[in-house]
């Protein structure tokens, strides 16, 4: 089986990422989109393993399993990083970006606005990079100071690239690798303080591969990571599942749940699976293309 942590980037390098920069400056969006098609259709040729698991993927959650619906699936991935260049300089307007309910933006803002701090966790649907461009909108909450965990040794050519390239740098990254006692006592202060927390729900620890959990997702099983899940409970602090959708008009859609359940703490950490994955289904569902997991994700 492939392992997400041995998949490779495809067609990435600096001097190609740069040149791509330099051209969406000049020309702007719709040239890169298309030297981006191209590019991305090579990768795909170029990438039977990866390819092969987007065509099961697609076939366990749309039923088509063909390879235009793969390339399809990659595609998206690729337009994506387009979208996230754009937000890491600055060049993606928060007029692209909504909340799908009223209360439920109403109710996250309620406890950012009253310096709870806040958890969230996301996963690898959709662009939680959207979240950049709406804690930089000059709202209300903009003096929120942004915290994530990031697996920093993965995709390291396209991360590298967007530290050279972003306007300012208003998220504080934690290597998932060096998480110790220390970076739990400097988040719960970091929380203590009103500031927020970004962890991904949806992919296991590529150090420590056998603290799972194993649950159905899409009829199938599949492993999750046990550590995001309690070090949001130990925080204790409001816990919030998002997923950030690109939609047809190419906005992006902010889904939230706020997580509220009373009872023990195996009581509270097996509610926590249970409806993080049920959110988390029901939005694959919806967006097949946008679960950008290019490996084995199923047991």
């Amino acid at each position: 089986m492939l392992k997400w942590y041995e998949v490779k980037e495809q067609a990435a390098g600096h001097k190609r990422l740069m040149l791509l920069w330099y051209i969406y400056k000049i020309a702007g969006r719709k040239p890169v989109q298309f030297i981006v098609f191209f590019v991305t259709f090579f990768a795909f040729l170029g990438a039977p393993k990866i390819r092969k698991c987007s065509q099961k993927f697609q076939k366990i959650v749309s039923g088509n399993g063909s390879l235009i619906q793969a390339f399809k699936h990659f595609l998206n991935y690729a337009y994506t990083l387009i979208d996230v260049m754009e937000m890491y300089t600055d060049k993606f307007g928060i007029k692209n970006i909504y909340f799908t309910d009223e209360n439920d933006k109403q109710t996250l803002f309620n406890d950012l606005l009253a310096k709870k701090g806040v958890c969230f966790l996301c996963s690898h649907l959709g662009n939680t990079n959207a979240m950049r461009t709406f804690f930089k909108s000059g709202t209300e909450i903009d003096w929120i100071k942004v915290n994530m965990f990031l697996e920093v040794n993965q995709c390291k050519v396209f991360k590298n690239f967007l530290s050279e390239i972003a306007s300012d740098n208003p998220i504080n990254v934690y290597p998932v690798e060096n998480i110790d006692l220390t970076t739990s006592i400097d988040i719960k202060n970091k929380l203590n303080n009103g500031e927020i927390i970004f962890m991904a729900g949806d992919r296991v620890s590529a150090h420590n591969s056998d603290a799972v959990f194993s649950a159905e997702f899409l009829g199938h099983k599949a492993n999750f990571p046990v550590g995001a899940f309690r070090f949001a409970l130990m925080m204790d602090v409001p816990i919030y599942f998002i997923v950030c959708t690109r939609e047809r008009d190419g906005r992006y859609a902010i889904r939230l749940k706020k997580f509220e359940f009373n009872g023990s703490r195996k009581e509270k950490i097996d509610e926590l699976h249970k409806q993080y994955l049920k959110f988390l289904e029901d939005l694959t569902k919806k967006y097949p293309l946008q679960f950008y997991h290019f490996y084995d994700f199923f047991n």
